[in-house]
């Protein structure tokens, strides 16, 4: 196994260039999720509202309680580490421009089209979702993300990885009910756009590398995850998050966490009341491995406020989008591959994609891509999603 010691991560943070204007750790809670299935109405409440509070004032929360053996984490990990060790021409066979599903490994030469990415990638990926059988009645043209995992021949690979995606995605369940709870919906309420959703593993293996600490030469640009939120193992530092007043956070890893951050799914789901935050990373020096679970809707999911936070006083702000739609066309910025298939034609989306995610126009001193001024950005139905982050909705 790796050597992974929480002491081992917190020296390598302290010994980090200053490479963020660094804020008080503190500002992102901690939250015990297992108080969420309390036979104590009150405690459950407290969990929910906590978790609540932190999707409305900062986008992040480090969650504990959480139930996943760290045991199973260590064998993700491992067999993570015994794939990236793997000879480099080896690894191409599964690469993911071969998947027609996006799936498969992602080399540090699969560049995306990042303003602030000027120093070249310093991270390779091995991306899955949800195993569906080949003859699945979804898997189409229609929804290209959906399909069957390529799997490579690493023992115990695939059933290590089979059993951390089926483990983590309950614990996003467990977090919806947690959300819900908070936001006055109905338990369940989600599950409704949740049957069989695009929810995407990583496995992130950032590699040592002489990088500058500066923001040109960063490993991950600054972006929001395009689903509805994330479930983020970090085995050492270098996540950074963006504070409501424009300065740049460690998220240090805390033993024992998940990192979960909100996407804009659920920002445009909750009107705005939730929010989908500006994150990048920033390696500098030494080898780190991440695990990130984007959990997502369905592809076909419609997306819009919800009847309960559009009122008289509070008018919708996000007109309908489909969350695979959003998604894929989000995706053309961060796969090259991905762009030369859409300009082939051989990857259509209702609407021409956006030059920038307007849920990343988050303030004056962000500059996500060129075109980082704009507000809008076009629906699936070529409607515009209208976003006004600093005056009144």
């Amino acid at each position: 196994m790796l050597n992974r010691a929480s002491e081992g991560a917190r020296l390598e943070a302290a010994l980090l260039p200053d490479c963020a204007n660094r804020a008080d750790s503190s500002v992102i809670p901690v939250v015990d999720i297992s108080q969420l299935t309390s036979r104590d109405s009150l405690v459950r409440r407290r969990a929910a509202h906590a978790l609540g509070e932190a999707a409305e004032e900062v986008g992040f929360v480090y969650v504990v309680g959480h139930g996943v053996d760290p045991a199973l984490i260590e064998r993700v990990l491992d067999r993570a580490d015994a794939f990236f060790t793997l000879p480099q021409a080896e690894k191409e066979r599964y690469h993911v421009k071969h998947s027609a599903h996006h799936r498969g490994y992602v080399p540090v030469t699969e560049v995306g089209n990042y303003n602030d990415e000027k120093g070249g990638r310093h991270y390779e990926a091995f991306d899955l979702a949800v195993d569906l059988a080949p003859d699945d009645p979804d898997i189409g043209p229609e929804k290209p993300l959906l399909g069957p995992n390529v799997w490579p021949d690493v023992d115990a690979f695939r059933e290590t990885i089979s059993e951390y995606y089926s483990v983590v995605a309950g614990v996003g369940r467990q977090m919806c009910r947690g959300f819900e709870m908070h936001l006055g919906l109905d338990p369940g309420y989600l599950d409704q756009y949740m049957r069989k959703p695009t929810s995407q593993l990583r496995l992130l293996h950032y590699l040592p590398n002489n990088a500058p600490c500066s923001e040109a030469a960063m490993n991950m640009g600054a972006h929001t995850d395009y689903e509805c939120f994330t479930i983020l193992h970090q085995a050492h530092p270098g996540l950074q998050v963006l504070t409501v007043d424009d300065q740049w956070l460690d998220a240090e890893p805390i033993d024992g966490s998940f990192v979960i951050n909100i996407g804009d799914m659920l920002e445009a789901w909750t009107n705005g009341r939730f929010r989908s935050t500006l994150h990048r990373v920033i390696n500098v020096g030494t080898e780190r491995y991440s695990i990130p679970f984007f959990v997502a809707a369905d592809y076909d999911a419609k997306v819009a406020p919800l009847k309960p936070f559009v009122t008289p006083g509070k008018q919708p702000r996000y007109e309908t989008i489909t969350a695979g739609h959003h998604l894929l066309g989000n995706m053309l910025r961060d796969f090259g591959y991905l762009r030369e298939r859409y300009e082939r034609g051989e990857i259509t989306l209702p609407s021409m994609p956006p030059p920038q995610n307007p849920f990343e126009n988050k303030g004056p001193n962000v500059h996500v891509t060129e075109n980082a001024g704009q507000s809008g950005s076009m629906a699936a139905d070529g409607s515009l999603i209208l976003i006004d982050r600093h005056g009144s909705a």
